[in-house]
């Protein structure tokens, strides 16, 4: 029996998804239509650590090689999806910030869009934006900031903040008139009084350890969970489609500011994951976006959970 799966087909079929858009330009740059009624948080227990995936939006994209396939030709990029039994003219992006409960406290990676996506899976969690202790921003693209305030007040009125500190140095300097710098300026640049920067390597709360994997930024990080003797790495932007940033990570992705670094960063965790056997959750990777990594050739393959992490 031969499938064939055509972009019609692929984004007909992205309609039945929790949230839709019919554009993307930029990470965070689509609206979202919303469908509470379909799962939005997934939790699970890493030892004693409540770790729960949140899907604050989804959307398509058409012309993904343009985004993911730097440096590949058009017939391996096709070659590459056909063998993954995905459309080679379209991709599905997903944006899944994490929450994080341990020693009492809750942790938030990452806020989502900015279109009421983050409060309807907190909800669905049984969290409300108030019981959030501790904001923790990956990177400062606006996928990830945009939740940050609502109606010009913050969104989590009684947390603290951490970002690192090679990040926000970067875009605290960027053109405030336009663009990712306009929204720092204006979801981040007011909270930054209740902010701590970080370095690698710096504990933020037990067990959760900042990993420096810049390169799709300046500062961008990932995050080491550990408890009990159970790891889990957030590889928050590491690698933004599960297909092809992990079958070809040298491939360049558009969004990746630091293409070299970004590359080998990349390279380095991944190639970790799949050595030890970690389990990862990924920003954009497929809704509940848990899964591990296991070494495919040259690159990589994501094999996303099943019943393992219930």
């Amino acid at each position: 029996m031969t499938t064939s799966l055509t972009r019609r087909a692929a984004l007909a079929g992205a309609a039945a998804l929790p949230l839709t858009a019919a554009t993307l330009s930029l990470p965070g740059a689509a609206r979202a239509q919303s469908a509470p009624h379909l799962p939005r948080a997934r939790s699970f227990k890493l030892g004693e650590m409540g770790v729960t995936s949140l899907l604050d939006g989804s959307a398509p994209r058409e012309n993904p090689r343009a985004i993911f396939g730097g440096g590949a030709s058009e017939e391996k990029f096709a070659r590459v999806s056909a063998e993954n039994f995905i459309p080679a003219d379209m991709a599905q992006f997903y944006f899944t910030p994490t929450l994080v409960e341990v020693n009492g406290q809750r942790v938030l990676f990452d806020t989502g869009l900015g279109q009421g996506g983050i409060a309807q899976a907190l909800a669905q969690a049984g969290v409300t934006p108030d019981q959030i202790d501790l904001v923790v921003i990956t990177h400062m693209h606006p996928d990830h900031i945009g939740g940050l305030m609502t109606d010009g007040a913050p969104t989590f009125a009684n947390a603290r903040y951490v970002t690192g500190r090679v990040e926000y140095d970067f875009w605290s300097k960027a053109d405030a008139s336009k663009g990712a710098g306009a929204l720092v300026a204006k979801n981040v640049t007011p909270l930054a009084e209740k902010m701590s920067f970080i370095e690698d390597g710096a504990e933020i709360a037990p067990g959760i350890t900042a990993m420096a994997t810049f390169g799709h930024t300046p500062g961008h990080m990932s995050y080491h969970l550990e408890n009990h003797g159970q790891r889990l790495i957030l590889t928050a932007d590491l690698a933004n489609h599960y297909v092809w940033c992990f079958a070809h990570p040298e491939w360049e992705v558009s969004f990746d500011m630091n293409k070299a670094d970004a590359t080998a960063s990349r390279r380095r965790v991944l190639d970790m994951l799949a050595t030890e056997k970690l389990p990862m959750i990924g920003y954009h990777m497929p809704f509940p976006a848990a899964g591990y990594v296991e070494t495919r050739g040259e690159g990589f393959r994501f094999v996303p959970v099943s019943y393992q992490m219930m």
